[in-house]
């Protein structure tokens, strides 16, 4: 039984750029999608897409590296655990390593990065941290 699908995802991604593979599949749900479009947005993937299999559907996500081999995300941890849920307001969104990181966040506009979030002015809880 799993507990913490999103951690879930999070190590399937971490574990897939560690190793080098192309792409990752991972059972799908409306909140990883919004984590998937998220990382392609902000360029941590190139992209992501819904695959029909038994016996659910999955999201494969396309992970991307530099032109000579380099993880393009070197960290991706999960800040708000099901134990404890971790919520931020706009103003507490501080850049993740000067910017080079993002937040993503689920608000009330959906799941969106804590530059967005800063932008229109949203908070909501911390998901996770990418780098």
């Amino acid at each position: 039984m799993m507990t913490d699908p999103i951690a879930d995802m999070l190590t399937r991604i971490r574990n897939s750029v560690r190793v080098e593979r192309p792409f990752v599949d991972i059972p799908s749900s409306g909140v990883k999608k919004g984590i998937a479009e998220v990382l392609k947005r902000e360029g941590f993937i190139w992209d992501w897409k819904e695959v029909e299999q038994e016996p659910s559907p999955q999201i494969r996500i396309e992970l991307k590296y530099g032109p000579n081999g380099e993880q393009v995300i070197q960290t991706i941890k999960r800040v708000s655990k099901p134990g404890r849920r971790l919520y931020a307001g706009c103003r507490d969104l501080k850049p993740v390593l000067g910017g080079l990181g993002i937040r993503i966040i689920s608000t009330s506009k959906g799941v969106i990065s804590d530059r967005e979030a800063r932008r229109d002015k949203v908070g909501g809880e911390v998901i996770c941290e990418v780098a």
